[in-house]
């Protein structure tokens, strides 16, 4: 009963979620690098990349560019962004910059202040500033 096997014992890490949560009283400056998903409810100042899905939450502001193969905004971006997949902006969204992504869903609300770029599924342009209105490459899937 108490000694079962079976069951395999595991590590603190592995029991922990591979979400990143930036709570709600934190602001971080600098950048994030993240296999895992992201969720921002606090505020940042730099470039944030997740190789899953990142989601900013209605009280985040992000200052930087945002970078991940899913993306569901609720807070405000000052930043360009780079989304492989599917970018969904729901209504208290407020991205100011430019957004590159395969698929765009944006609920009755959302404000969406720039240029936004269509590109084939899996790839995102480059995020070279120097060619302002030129696409570049398209790099590899994320």
């Amino acid at each position: 009963m108490f000694n079962n096997k079976t069951e395999e014992k595991k590590s603190v890490a592995d029991m922990v979620s591979s979400t990143n949560v930036i709570s709600r009283e934190t602001k971080i400056t600098g950048d994030i690098s993240a296999a895992g998903n992201i969720r921002i409810e606090g505020q940042l100042e730099g470039l944030v990349e997740s190789k899953t899905k990142i989601v900013v939450g209605d009280s985040a502001l992000i200052k930087g560019n945002i970078t991940a193969p899913e993306a569901e905004i609720s807070g405000k971006i000052d930043g360009e962004v780079f989304i492989s997949g599917t970018l969904y902006l729901t209504k208290t969204a407020i991205i100011n910059g430019n957004i590159t992504t395969q698929k765009l869903i944006v609920e009755n609300g959302a404000v969406f202040n720039g240029k936004c770029q269509m590109v084939a599924k899996g790839m995102v342009v480059s995020k070279n500033t120097d060619a302002e209105d030129k696409p570049q490459k398209q790099l590899q899937s994320i």
